[in-house]
């Protein structure tokens, strides 16, 4: 019945995180897209690069780490990350050149895990915010997240966030008199910083159109009896009643976060008897809980919240990153019915000790894969927690992070009130929390349910897809339809190749492709995949042959407005404002030096690979519905930044207009370290050339005399690693002229 805890530290090498963007409020008005029901229904889903390295690069891991997994925030330095470690803005940056692959709608998930006196009732998750300290967790970890959020740059993504996990839970369980209550359970409780923490992260995150917030709502084993079950649910109202959130700021509730509760226990009900006794009162297990697995218990919770005052359309995620418990120790039917206890021990698909076990538990497998809309009322099968990933240190090291010692992972410890004095159940020689575990990722692969392609089970490939045909074939367009494949495990979805390239995913039998070109043949084949990971050989190939467009002839504009932004001595991106055609811009050609180097459905483009202190030179084409491409933009000349320390001791600048009304403008400024060692402090100045009048700044501290203007930072965005980068905006007055100024950029290490 304890929390769990969960702990995200990035530990691999990966690109340096960028900073944060415009003021919330400036930002959330280019978010036009309507919100959907179910964020996940149709839509990718973000592979962290992190994650995914760390999984291929253990054997047999590559069979899953092509996998969805959700970005961790559990520290104010994570948001703009480090040398080793991607911040926000890389990440999403990562997921639109994911989205913009993918040719489709795409989810970004993301877990905002920072409250003062974080998880009052563990040890090994403790967060860097003392549990007063109420206002850095508003201004330092909250308010620059909702910036980055808000970036229009992001506005296709679909953000889905969950917010503060355990935090609320152990505020029933953990708190108050209850028999397992801790002294800091009893404080957060009493200063009521968890309620207007939660409130305040839905209120700032709900106010960006295109974020779907989940709060955490604790698992079956922790909060499934009826004095916990209800009081969680009117706790979770009155938190988004708080800091000015309302209930329709919530979308929606995740269950089981980095937790082992099975999914579905399928040999024992809770309504069971044996011997004429309920097994409710007669197994140790059940103990008197309503739920016996997560999916029951998911669906009864948002009953329940529906029941308090939450919208009638609110959703579930389930976590089935951990849960799986297959391998050699699965039963495979009812225990005996000779007493309670061996009737559900005999036949529980959960392996642990006890349901308060949280902790790098032992005989573990994967569960479910990521799945949009498997049962009613789930939105999402989600992997919150990264597998591989440690709960806590089995013994105690030491840390800058705030993260303690909990006997809870020690596999020697036998318990505590919170798991009735059972055995922890967990793993030895454990690394601190949020740390790769390659022992435990392995466990996880092996014990995995269903099995994974490669493992100790199924290796039995599909049938190859049949029957592959075209529908609906236009000059951009075709819709593609085969026949079903069978397998021994299931099949549980279909690749698609266009000319040898896999270009999307199916769940069913059917693909829409789209962005091709009027007039030319393509060559399609389609696999399939089953619940084991096995791939199936390629269907028969299919030629198809797009239309000439319905006659349109007519070119659509020119792209205009071409501009760089967050340039770095390795990469930037482009912006541009967006062309017009009689019959639809599908999409934009970027060319680098004369070469085209991607494409993008939206009008921003970040490049990468690029060479420091290196002129290049970029135009953009915009293409239509009926695949006429545009005359190339004006061509855009920009410089990367100097390497090694060079460049305005350490620091660069650079300038983009966001908007301009003709009498006014908005502007962002990127600050980039071009140096090799962090930055402490930077300072930005510049003259204008007409009459400008800055009106209001954010992220940064403004002196304004005359046309000279110097910016500096707070004190939450001072420190930026090298190559690294962080930014501020502003709305400024004028009337004549706008032209752009020379920024100048200096730094102190």
């Amino acid at each position: 019945m304890s929390g769990q805890l969960l702990r995200r530290l990035r530990t691999a090498a990966m690109a340096a995180a960028l900073g944060a963007a415009t003021l919330l409020p400036m930002a959330t008005g280019a978010h036009a897209a309507a919100k959907v029901d179910n964020p996940y229904v149709g839509a990718g889903v973000y592979v962290n690069p992190e994650w995914s390295a760390n999984a291929a690069a253990e054997p047999g891991g590559s069979a899953v780490s092509n996998q969805p997994t959700y970005v961790w925030l559990d520290r104010i330095a994570a948001i703009n990350g480090s040398s080793s470690s991607m911040g926000l803005r890389a990440h999403l940056n990562s997921a639109v050149n994911q989205a913009t692959a993918a040719g489709k709608p795409f989810v970004f998930q993301v877990v905002i895990y920072d409250l003062p006196g974080r998880d009052c009732a563990a040890l090994s998750s403790n967060g860097e915010l003392g549990p007063t300290e109420i206002g850095r967790y508003k201004t330092e970890f909250i308010d620059p997240i909702a910036a980055i959020l808000a970036d229009p740059a992001y506005a296709n993504l679909r953000i889905v966030t969950t917010i503060e996990l355990d935090s609320l839970p152990n505020l029933v369980t953990n708190a108050g008199g209850t028999a397992t209550a801790t002294p800091t359970c009893d404080v957060m409780k009493a200063n009521g910083n968890y309620v207007a923490g939660v409130g305040y992260a839905l209120n700032k995150l709900g106010a960006i159109s295109n974020v779907y917030n989940y709060i955490d709502a604790g698992h079956h084993g922790w909060l499934g009896w009826d004095s916990n079950f209800g009081p969680t649910a009117s706790l979770l109202l009155q938190a988004a009643n708080a800091s000015g959130s309302t209930p329709a700021n919530v979308h929606g509730f995740v269950v089981n976060t980095a937790n082992y509760s099975t999914l579905k226990e399928p040999y024992f009900t809770i309504n069971d008897t044996v011997g004429g006794q309920s097994i409710r009162g007669t197994s140790k297990w059940v103990d008197w809980n309503r739920y016996v697995d997560e999916l029951s218990y998911a669906q009864a919770f948002r009953a329940k919240a529906v029941e308090v005052g939450f919208p009638s359309n609110v959703g579930m995620l389930i976590d089935t990153s951990r849960n799986g418990w297959g391998g050699p120790n699965r039963p495979t039917g009812p225990g005996p019915q000779t007493s309670g206890d061996a009737y559900v021990d005999g036949g529980r698909l959960d392996r642990r000790f006890q349901t308060g076990n949280w902790c790098n538990q032992a005989g573990a497998g994967l569960g479910e894969r990521p799945t949009a809309a498997p049962e009613p009322g789930i939105d999402a099968y989600v992997w919150v927690k990264p597998p591989g990933e440690s709960d806590g240190a089995s013994k105690e090291i030491a840390n800058d992070q705030g993260k303690g010692f909990d006997r809870m992972c020690d596999p020697t410890y036998t318990g505590n009130p919170r798991n009735n004095n059972n055995m922890s159940g967990a793993l030895p020689d454990s690394p601190l929390a949020g740390t790769w575990f390659s022992a435990q990722f392995r466990q996880l692969l092996a014990n995995a349910y269903p099995p994974v392609g490669g493992g100790t089970s199924d290796t039995v490939a599909p049938t190859a897809p049949t029957a592959l045909a075209a529908s609906g074939v236009t000059a951009s367009a075709a819709t593609l339809g085969w026949t079903a494949s069978t397998d021994n495990v299931g099949v549980t979805g279909y690749q698609i190749f266009r000319n040898g390239v896999q270009v999307g995913t199916s769940a069913t039998t059917s693909y829409a492709d789209s962005g091709l070109t009027a007039s030319t043949a393509y060559s399609y084949t389609v696999k399939a995949r089953d619940a084991a990971g096995n791939v199936s050989a390629a269907s028969a190939a299919l030629s198809v042959t797009t239309s000439a467009g319905a006659g349109d002839t007519t070119a659509p504009s020119v792209p205009t407005g071409l501009v760089a932004s967050n340039v770095t001595t390795t990469g930037l991106t482009l912006g541009w404002t967006a062309s017009t055609d009689n019959v639809g811009v599908t999409g934009y050609q970027i060319f680098r030096n004369g070469v085209q180097v991607g494409t993008s459905t939206t009008t921003s483009y970040a490049d990468s690979g690029l060479t420091a202190a290196t002129a290049y030179s970029y135009t953009v084409k915009a293409r239509d519905a009926a695949g006429n491409v545009s005359a190339a933009s004006a061509a855009l000349s920009v410089t990367t930044q100097t390497g090694g320390g060079g460049g305005n001791a350490g620091c660069a600048a650079t300038y983009k207009v966001s908007s301009d009304w003709g009498a006014g403008f908005n502007a962002d400024v990127t600050v980039t370290n071009t140096g090799t060692a962090p930055i402490k402090s930077w300072k930005v100045t510049w003259t204008w050339g007409g009459n400008q009048q800055i009106t209001n700044l954010w992220n940064g501290s403004l002196a304004q005399s005359g046309t000279a203007v110097a910016v500096t930072n707070l004190g939450y965005n001072g420190t930026v690693a090298a190559g690294g980068n962080t930014s501020f905006g502003f709305g400024a007055n004028y009337s004549g002229g706008n032209t752009a100024p020379t920024l100048s950029c200096t730094a102190t290490s």
